[in-house]
């Protein structure tokens, strides 16, 4: 079993009431801006092992009495058809994903806000879609010389001309499908709103990484510099924290630079601002909840490599760029470690080295290594998954099948004869559904399928660039994977 650094009850005590306390400062009315992610938040459970990805939500579900939901999204992203990286799907399409997730969870969506609006028809469609639905919409509109411009900004003509979102519970979430959405401006806009109705009521931001009472280059901190190395964002100590408390906090460059101008806002709102850095606008609680720093640190590590990894792959498939791969390996020299503290990666490049064929290399959590290499029934990184399998479960080892071969061919058959694959080998997720099938008949089979939990967060190494397919699986099943940059073939395109 994975070790544990985080104590996620603890968390989830500790979240719930802090911000029950924020919002008692302001006087029972909080807007709380999001950030990250609301659930799956997989980056957070790797380097803080024992964080749970959905350990925001469960914590504000202990809140669903006092809470409900306004999703921002940008008319621009609607326009352009902006896609999450992580998920693959449009953030339009993600807006109906989360009010689906939030309703199953029994947290109530009030609405959405469409910000930046200049008139976009997919903004307009979307909004009519979402009407149609029963939804509440609401429109922001851009601000000329926002951020910088107070005096326009907190005005009838500045907020003034967007729409106030009605509201009426005590905590009001703001989140988004990714940044750059409007979540903060969309929450001044509603400061300004209710103040002008005589309702007082406050601000204050979520977000998980940095961890503000974490060392400056901590590897957790460097970790969300790496996770956000396209965003260019910088980890950095909040000087406005220092100056007012003496004490030194990690924040990260762009609320640090943002916050005299919110400062300026705020007074001018309720004349006078209620923090006196960044910092203490933030209600995250996970630095206290580390009960393992060590434990973290090597998640971390793992973690920074693991985005070198993918910025190097997605540099070789054509969707990154040098700067980001230099990034990351500044980031690697910072943290002071190189991909030496993955065995799995020199495992699996010596053995594709001494087969001529693509390798992988699964690390368990008793440190041992599982290997996999491709073969005519299935690819290296299927055969790693029976490998590892049959070590968890002890069914045996090389000479043991778990699936027959007279099993595997049949599927063979229909994949190419019949679905078009030019790739007879079976993936990752073929050969769990043919194990499956199996374990009516074989014991062993069984045994193996109930080992399929011990997988998650066991580290993984490929020799090539995997297939969407078995990257997916290996994904769903919480194994960490990198892989090195470059696909099996010279071919120019890439089929599973």
């Amino acid at each position: 079993m994975t070790m544990t650094g985080f104590d996620n009850q603890q968390y989830l005590h500790l979240q719930s009431q802090h911000i029950r306390d924020r919002i008692a400062q302001f006087g029972g009315k909080l807007y709380l801006e999001f950030g990250g992610k609301l659930f799956d938040d997989y980056h957070a459970s790797r380097v803080l092992p024992g964080f749970e990805p959905d350990s925001k939500i469960r914590m504000l579900e202990q809140l669903r009495d006092k809470a409900e939901i306004i999703i921002a999204i940008n008319a621009g992203d609607i326009e352009k058809n902006k896609v999450r990286g992580d998920l693959g799907i449009t953030y339009d399409s993600d807006v109906l994903r989360l009010i689906d997730i939030f309703r199953s969870r029994d947290l109530y969506v009030g609405s959405v806000v469409v910000t930046q609006y200049t008139g976009q028809p997919a903004a307009d469609a979307f909004q009519t879609r979402l009407e149609q639905l029963g939804i509440q919409v609401y429109r922001h509109y851009p601000i000329p010389g926002y951020p910088h411009n107070i005096s326009l900004i907190v005005s009838d003509g500045g907020y003034g001309k967007n729409d106030y979102i009605e509201t009426t519970r005590p905590l009001v979430v703001v989140t988004a499908p990714g940044p750059g959405s409007g979540k903060m401006a969309t929450c001044l806009s509603q400061l300004y709103h209710e103040h002008q109705r005589g309702t007082v009521a406050g601000y204050a931001k979520f977000e998980t990484f940095p961890i503000w009472n974490l060392p400056l280059k901590h590897p957790v901190n460097l970790a969300y510099e790496a996770a956000t190395a396209d965003l260019d964002d910088v980890n950095m100590i909040d000087p406005f924290h220092l100056q007012a408390y003496g004490e030194t906090a990690v924040n990260y460059n762009r609320d640090v630079e943002v916050f005299p101008v919110l400062s300026a806002m705020f007074e001018q709102l309720t004349g006078s601002c209620p923090y006196k850095s960044p910092t203490d606008m933030g209600v995250n609680m996970a630095g206290k909840c580390i009960t393992d720093d060590e434990i973290c640190r090597q998640a971390a590590l793992q973690e920074i490599i693991r985005r070198y990894y993918d910025a190097a792959c997605e540099r070789r498939q054509g969707r990154g760029s040098d700067a980001m791969v230099y990034r990351l390996e500044l980031l690697m020299q910072q943290a002071g470690v190189t991909i030496g503290l993955r065995p799995t990666v020199a495992a699996a490049n010596e053995l594709a080295e001494a087969t001529g064929e693509p390798a992988m290399a699964i690390q368990l959590a008793d440190g041992s290594i599982v290997m996999g290499k491709t073969s005519e029934l299935m690819g290296c990184s299927a055969a790693a998954l029976l490998n590892a399998l049959k070590k968890l479960s002890g069914a045996g080892g090389h000479g043991v099948h778990l699936i027959a071969q007279s099993a595997i061919q049949p599927i063979q058959t229909v994949k190419v004869r019949y679905l078009g694959s030019a790739n007879p080998r079976l993936h990752s997720d073929e050969v769990l559904i043919a194990l499956a099938a199996s374990a009516n008949l074989d014991p062993k089979a069984a045994r193996a399928l109930e080992a399929l939990e011990a997988l998650k967060g066991c580290q993984a190494h490929c020799s090539v660039i995997l297939s969407p397919a078995d990257a997916v699986t290996y994904k769903k099943l919480g194994l960490q994977l990198t892989c090195q940059p470059q696909y099996q073939t010279n071919q120019l395109y890439h089929r599973s």
